[in-house]
């Protein structure tokens, strides 16, 4: 069966747009890459003796011993010109291995080694993890998930609308805010708001009211406490003002960042999820 246009762009779920519990080739090239720079490295550019490199082959004890939880006696050198070389076997570790284990031993390498290292690979791992739409970052020594299992119901729910109008608008903003070579933050950010107005003036029954507008006439038929209408109009208020995303950019525009696109994502699609739902008790047809 041929794929479908969701399937074939890689963003039918948030799940799959985020690499929640996933780590793809190109992101596992990155993460390898920076272990290289930051720590393997240190052992090819030192002297025999050097600090550095008894730093890594220290290194290489703690996970021959902690992490494989071999006997240490068997642990190769770390590059060897004849036999196995401890490098070569952590490399291909990596590459095979668990997605979560990929985690498992970047953590552990963070654990063991000096602090100032810890920093940068720390830091310039994060950098790949947001690049690439990982669902991960490092705090401290641990791996945390940023996007958890609710959150990705909920846009998953909104996806799975009835109104086409609602889904297009949904694809098209966890498509923007998942490219990994051009990510549009900014205009996944107005998408998804459009996503609600789609859905707003559909159970309101007027295709041109504004947000404001259409939730006025909802509240007529749908019981929506107050305080919630004005939260959502507040927020629908800080994207018209906050980095251009609804009007023209400016010179002092901020520019939105994947935490606001996720974000924006995560609520407009629970709200979308909501507003059908008191729709449906109400008694009118979604679909």
């Amino acid at each position: 069966m041929m794929p479908l246009f969701s399937e074939r762009n890689g963003y039918k779920s948030l799940a799959k747009a985020l690499q929640r519990e996933a780590a793809d080739e190109e992101l596992r090239n990155r993460l390898w890459s920076v272990l290289l720079l930051v720590v393997w490295d240190r052992w090819a550019s030192g002297t025999r003796h050097s600090y550095e490199r008894e730093l890594v082959d220290r290194l290489l004890d703690m996970i021959w011993l902690d992490f494989f939880k071999r006997p240490l006696d068997t642990s190769p050198e770390f590059k060897s010109r004849y036999g196995e070389a401890a490098y070569k076997m952590l490399r291909e570790y990596f590459f095979e291995c668990k997605w979560y284990e990929v985690y498992d031993f970047i953590e552990f390498v963070i654990r063991n080694i000096p602090k100032e290292w810890a920093s940068v690979l720390r830091n310039a791992c994060n950098r790949i993890l947001e690049e690439e739409n990982s669902a991960y970052r490092i705090i401290d020594d641990k791996v945390i998930e940023i996007t958890d299992e609710v959150e990705i119901k909920a846009v998953d729910e909104a996806l799975n609308s009835p109104l086409r109008t609602i889904t297009l608008h949904l694809e098209r903003a966890l498509e923007l805010m998942a490219d990994k070579k051009a990510p549009d933050y900014r205009n996944s950010i107005k998408e998804s708001i459009s996503a609600v107005e789609a859905a707003c003036r559909f159970i309101a029954g007027d295709e041109k009211a504004t947000l404001g507008q259409a939730l006025k006439e909802i509240g007529k038929k749908v019981d929506i406490h107050p305080a919630l209408e004005r939260g959502f109009l507040a927020l629908y208020g800080f994207t018209s003002d906050s980095g251009g995303i609804r009007h023209a950019l400016t010179d002092s525009s901020s520019i939105p960042s994947y935490a606001d696109a996720k974000f924006m994502l995560v609520a407009c699609s629970g709200f979308i999820n909501f507003l059908l739902t008191k729709a449906a008790e109400a008694g009118i047809n979604v679909g």
